[in-house]
């Protein structure tokens, strides 16, 4: 099976407040052939950025707003390998500490892919409904992020990874990921994860948590049980019977479908919402 990689390494142009930026607007995309898998890497660093997908013959489409006086945009394809960014005109990439521009990426419906995104400080809208997901690997920093799977993937992954510094992030329609396991490694911030969606299998959900608020909000009629390791943790269980070392749903040993969630945190609160689907 043929494996193509894409390596999107798309970094936030600065706009200093002291000085006039010279911003541009570039489109940047390639036509879909017939990959059988694809490895997708994004990696931005500060602005706004957003993630859609797309059903036109296009493997991706990205609008990208930059400073042309300092950064140039890249788009090399070579040996299977496909790279689209920004780069100092000085030379490497930069960017990471960067302010302003912006980032808008589409990528096609129905193409199994490999998906990692890693972005900075940035204000994030992510929607990954419908993509054809085998793998996912998220990491942000300083962010105010936005993450739906507004649709189910029509393909099934083992993992799917969560990576959150001093963020306050929101991820919705996890069930549609239709992934095994989903973790969650959380620094300091609010987190909020919606255990809604379409769950095809049983599945577990381990969260690290630092310093922070975790709210999770459950569907009425998915069976929830809950794992606690923490250590000055507030817990708001509403909801749930505590047995032995474990918080279970009322209807956990009748659920059509169960989420056992792994919890280890340090300090702060968590709360279990339960909501009508």
């Amino acid at each position: 099976m043929r494996k193509w990689f894409v390596a999107l390494a798309l970094v936030a142009a600065a706009v200093p407040a002291a000085s006039a930026a010279q911003l541009r607007t570039v489109t940047l995309s390639r036509q879909l052939e017939d990959e059988d898998e694809v490895r997708v890497s994004v990696e931005y660093g500060a602005g706004r950025f957003t993630v859609r997908p797309m059903d036109t013959g296009l493997l991706y489409r990205m609008n990208l707003e930059y400073d042309e006086d300092r950064y140039e945009p890249v788009a090399d394809y070579s040996a299977h390998r496909l790279h689209v960014g920004v780069e100092s005109i000085r030379g490497g990439i930069r960017g990471r500490d960067a302010e302003g521009g912006r980032l808008d990426l589409e990528l096609a419906r129905g193409v199994p892919m490999d998906l990692d995104l890693e972005f900075g400080a940035v204000r994030a809208n992510v929607d990954l409904g419908g993509l054809a997901l085998t793998r996912l690997e998220l990491s942000t920093g300083a962010s105010e992020s936005i993450i739906d799977v507004s649709e189910p993937s029509p393909a099934s992954m083992e993992l799917a990874r969560f990576e959150v510094g001093a963020a306050e992030f929101t991820a919705r329609h996890l069930g549609n990921l239709n992934a095994e396991r989903i973790e969650v490694d959380a620094g300091v911030g609010s987190l909020t994860l919606w255990l809604d969606g379409e769950w095809r299998r049983d599945a577990r959900v381990g969260i690290d948590m630092g310093l922070g608020a975790l709210e999770l909000r459950v569907p009425e009629g998915l069976g929830l049980q809950l794992r606690k390791d923490s250590f000055l943790t507030s817990l708001d269980s509403e909801g749930l019977v505590k047995r032995g070392d474990t918080y279970q749903s009322l209807n956990w040993a009748n659920a059509t479908r169960k989420v056992t969630v792994d919890l280890d945190a340090a300090f702060g609160s968590v709360k279990v919402v339960w909501v009508r689907e």
